[in-house]
């Protein structure tokens, strides 16, 4: 792994491209067998998810259950961990206008995929972000614009995407 952030974005953009699109198949192709997704309580569905086909029937109901899309929008990386901050845009139940749950999480791997997800946000049917960050000079994902520097091609896995 010559560059690891580079690696790292890759592998959880593709995972990501997968829970958007409610793809089971392109997030095995990311996922350890033995995989392990930890959520912060106490949002709802807060207990862990083991194993990888059940974490990608899991977000394949999320995904269309919510209208769920998921940005990469931040990362920093080592060789055996990532952590980035993202955000789903998703729509909330009765609502006409898709919200952002901003977040972070903490990815390990082993043999080139995701081991373990220890995931940190909360669950909210509003916009819920840090107040006065400059998310679009960072370059991260916008309302109307749910994509980001380093997940570009985001807006193509989901709700109205062409994947």
């Amino acid at each position: 792994m010559s560059d690891p952030t580079a690696t790292w974005t890759a592998l959880i953009s593709r995972y990501y491209d997968g829970c958007s699109a409610g793809d089971v198949d392109l997030m095995l192709q990311t996922l350890h067998p033995e995989v392990v997704h930890w959520f912060l309580a106490p949002n709802t569905g807060s207990a862990p998810v083991e194993g990888a086909e059940h974490l990608a029937r899991y977000w394949r109901k999320v995904a269309r259950m919510l209208q769920a899309r998921w940005v990469v929008d931040s990362i920093c990386a080592t060789p055996e961990q990532a952590v980035i901050e993202w955000t789903m845009w998703w729509l909330p139940e009765g609502a006409t206008e898709r919200v952002a749950t901003r977040g972070a999480e903490w990815f390990t791997g082993q043999d080139g995929l995701i081991r373990e997800i220890r995931s940190y946000y909360q669950l909210r049917p509003e916009t819920t972000e840090l107040d006065g960050f400059p998310y679009a000079d960072r370059g991260y994902s916008l309302p109307g614009a749910e994509r980001s520097t380093i997940h570009p091609d985001a807006e193509q896995h989901g709700p109205g995407g062409t994947a």
